[in-house]
């Protein structure tokens, strides 16, 4: 239940569906509100539920029961950072629960959200899986005067953002990084079984996103645990009186238990890739390249091990196979394998970033090529989606693990 309708009724008439929703789950006992839900793993010591960003977190819970092939077994989430996953644990028979995300314990996680984070909640996409909305990856624009925001434009309309990113060389450009949701609250947060698993809902009620986007934005993000997939969706729906761009993706570090990044393979199912200026401000040129016969191409069954290689590249035109643009993260040293189904149509590229020195890589299923109302693209069509009035789009991943 996605709740398009329900999320644009006023605020009385919204409450009475949410009673009438939640009356009978709520006489069952099977449906848990924001206040009662499932607290996360403590940290040493803690005898309160674990709060980030003024909200409890939550864990999605199962059991495994399968002795022969690997199952989900929870999902613990932030809802007061924009319903970040903070890890996912699957059961593999014969080790036990197995860290799927590069992510500290949650008593560093909230020191790293809470106490060490910058003003746009920038290190919320440097852990777990932060969701990205209205947009992922990196725009550029011109630079205000005290370097805190910068302008572009989308259909002759004014975009103002924080400038919240730059590299590290001298010849570096600030420019907006990841949306505007790192630091939101989740407002109607529901928890509640199915079948064979749980699931959480929640409802952030974006707006014009502090004055930096155009007409009103809600979004409406589920999360889904059972034994066989994980499924995160995010839908959003135009609120306002006008027309807006939207593109939506998500930021996951994906763990490798061996912790040997070089002998780690990776499947990404495309035929080309976007040329950039170069690792540092990893601008796109604008010109669309072929991957075949380049160390780009990471299309074989099986994938290719990823070596020494350094990687922070978006992939496209992408070969999709039973409804499914299917990225592989396969740790051959572990006996473990994660399959990251992207599932709306409006996913057309796909971002990975695996620098060789960390044991993690991130794939980033998103709607849209970095920079994407850059003049260097023309008139091509980069993937944000117009929402009219009343409109919306919706973007789905599904997670599976396996024994490769």
């Amino acid at each position: 239940m996605y709740f398009l309708g329900w999320i644009e009724m006023k605020p009385v008439v919204r409450a009475l569906a949410l009673l009438s929703f939640a009356l009978p789950a709520l006489l069952a006992g099977p449906l848990t509100l924001t206040s009662h839900a499932q607290a996360g793993p403590l940290p040493s010591g803690s005898k309160l539920a674990v709060e980030i960003g003024g909200q409890k977190v939550i864990t999605l819970s199962r059991a495994a029961v399968s002795t022969t092939k690997p199952e989900f077994t929870s999902i613990t989430l932030a809802p007061g950072r924009g319903m970040e996953i903070l890890q996912i644990t699957a059961n593999f028979p014969g080790k036990g629960n197995v860290d799927m995300l590069a992510s500290p314990e949650l008593a560093g996680a909230k020191k790293m959200l809470d106490a060490d984070d910058d003003d746009f909640g920038d290190l919320g996409y440097r852990l777990g899986a932060a969701f990205l909305a209205p947009y992922p990856n990196r725009i550029r624009g011109k630079l205000a005067a005290d370097g805190k925001t910068l302008t572009t434009a989308w259909q002759g309309h004014t975009i103002t953002l924080p400038a919240n990113n730059i590299g590290k060389l001298a010849t570096a450009e600030r420019h907006a990084m990841h949306g505007l949701i790192l630091k939101a609250r989740t407002d109607e947060l529901i928890v509640k079984k199915v079948n064979g698993g749980e699931q959480a809902v929640g409802v952030i009620h974006g707006g014009d996103f502090s004055g930096h986007w155009l007409s009103k934005t809600d979004l409406v993000i589920t999360i889904t645990l059972s034994a066989d997939a994980v499924d995160a969706s995010i839908v959003a729906h135009n609120v306002g009186s006008e027309a807006e761009p939207m593109a939506l993706a998500w930021h996951p570090y994906f763990n490798l238990p061996s912790g040997d990044r070089s002998q780690t393979k990776v499947l990404i199912p495309a035929s080309t890739t976007a040329e950039v200026d170069g690792y540092d401000n990893v601008f796109p040129t604008g010109k669309i390249l072929p991957v075949k016969g380049t160390r780009f191409d990471l299309s074989a069954p099986g994938g290719k091990a990823l070596g020494a290689e350094f990687f922070d590249d978006n992939w496209s035109h992408l070969d999709w196979k039973g409804g499914a643009a299917t990225v592989e993260v396969i740790d051959p040293a572990a006996h473990y394998g994660v399959k990251i189904e992207g599932l709306s149509p409006e996913i057309k590229t796909i971002q990975m970033y695996a620098p060789p020195t960390k044991s993690f890589v991130a794939i980033e299923h998103q709607y849209n090529f970095g920079d994407p109302f850059g003049k260097e693209w023309g008139s091509a069509d980069t993937g944000m989606v117009t929402l009219k009035p009343g409109q919306s789009t919706k973007w789905h991943v599904r997670l599976k693990v396996f024994v490769p």
